[in-house]
């Protein structure tokens, strides 16, 4: 696998909000750090991980790929969705580390822009064994 075709994957994951298709990026002990601080290690944890996408709506993925290596690469990403849950305002607003949108009851849920790079590394049967993302989120403008 090359990057790209690591990439057009990713994207096809996102927005499809497919947790088969994220896991068959991945050797069967691949592992995604998704912050510095957190990491999903095998095809069980990468799918319970990714079934927050499930919580978007209207997901758009963009990216360019920046460098590439035999084995891996980086690429900067783009994604925005509308938050479809209260569940999963929730998980955003404690990844950001505070509650940055004062919402009232009943206030519409917001459509959230995240900007990031990712660097992957690929194993001699081309899939993706370390994978780590830094990301930054906010709300889109309205």
């Amino acid at each position: 696998m090359t990057i790209q075709e690591f990439m057009q994957g990713y994207q096809a994951a996102w927005e499809q909000r497919d947790e088969r298709g994220f896991c068959a990026l991945f050797a069967a002990d691949g592992a995604y750090h998704n912050t510095p601080f957190a990491v999903q290690r095998g095809h069980q944890q990468l799918a319970a991980y990714w079934q927050r996408v499930k919580l978007q709506e209207d997901v758009k993925v963009i990216y360019e790929v920046l460098g590439e290596t035999p084995r891996g690469g980086i690429a900067h990403w783009h994604t925005t969705y509308q938050v479809a849950s209260e569940e999963l305002f929730a998980i955003w607003a404690a990844s950001t580390g505070t509650n940055l949108l004062a919402r009232k009851p009943g206030d519409p849920l917001p459509r959230l822009v995240l900007d990031g790079v990712l660097r992957a590394e690929f194993n001699g049967a081309g899939l993706c064994q370390e994978c780590w993302i830094w990301w930054h989120s906010q709300q889109a403008a309205a």
